[in-house]
């Protein structure tokens, strides 16, 4: 049973292909303005690396930012929906998820079964998200995936006392004038940030097992100041930028399974 899923976010796009269960390609790409063209073409690099073509696949589902203009999907799901099944996949235990993406962040509380219990995100403000990261990324002329690198030099303890964008760019070059190290303002960058999507979680409960979804899950300083911010462990997984996809093609799965 081939089955697929397919992410387009507001900076990436990402495709997962499942054979029955079992993970059998995966593709992360940058999107284009199109969500169309950015959906097709990560698709079409996913299915060549499973040596697969469209007509393979029995059932793909459709989720993200610009999931109402995949052309090729059979339906759409949540991005709620998706990452609480990917999570369940990949940890059977987990309770809580946290996904901090490009222009939104995330909590969702699950029960037992593995369905969602409670969710709340936050996207009116664009602190707290990778897109967050990525403003300051530029403004410290760093690339955005050095900055848990650079994070975990960190010698010197700052805070940061705004959390509207434009507001604390202007305080980080500030901090830049005023002769701050680069690794102690990207660690105070990353602990803001941990703060707000630590303060979404709280609002539903925080339950064991944790689990970060996302590609900002990929940034260790973020990773550990999450778990800093919760008070609490946060499991592992591997790939963290898939499980949009990867939960949209488990979908796809059990809808199949279903009938």
């Amino acid at each position: 049973m081939i089955t697929a899923g397919c992410d387009v976010g507001s900076l990436t796009a990402k495709a997962v292909i499942l054979n029955d269960d079992a993970i059998v390609a995966s593709e992360v790409m940058r999107a284009y303005a199109s969500p169309e063209k950015s959906a097709r073409e990560v698709m079409e690099r996913a299915l060549s690396k499973a040596g697969m073509r469209f007509d393979d696949i029995e059932c793909c589902v459709g989720t993200g930012y610009g999931r109402k203009h995949i052309s090729f999907v059979k339906s759409v799901e949540s991005e709620i929906a998706c990452h609480a099944r990917a999570a369940f996949y990949l940890v059977p235990g987990v309770r809580t998820v946290v996904d901090i993406g490009g222009q939104d962040a995330k909590a969702i509380k699950i029960d037992g079964n593995g369905n969602v219990a409670r969710y709340v995100y936050n996207d009116k403000c664009a602190s707290g998200t990778g897109r967050f990261l990525e403003i300051i990324a530029e403004a410290l002329e760093v690339s955005l995936d050095d900055l848990g690198t650079i994070s975990m030099q960190a010698k010197e303890f700052l805070t940061l006392s705004n959390q509207c964008v434009v507001f604390a760019e202007t305080e980080i070059i500030s901090l830049v004038n005023e002769g701050k190290e680069i690794p102690d303002i990207v660690a105070a960058l990353h602990r803001a940030v941990a703060n707000r999507a630590a303060s979404l979680a709280r609002s539903i409960g925080v339950e064991k097992e944790v689990v970060m979804t996302g590609g900002v899950a990929n940034n260790a300083g973020m990773f550990s100041a999450l778990q800093g911010a919760l008070g609490v462990e946060i499991k592992q997984v591997s790939e963290p930028q898939i499980a949009g996809a990867l939960g949209a093609a488990l979908i796809a799965r059990d809808s199949l399974v279903a009938v």
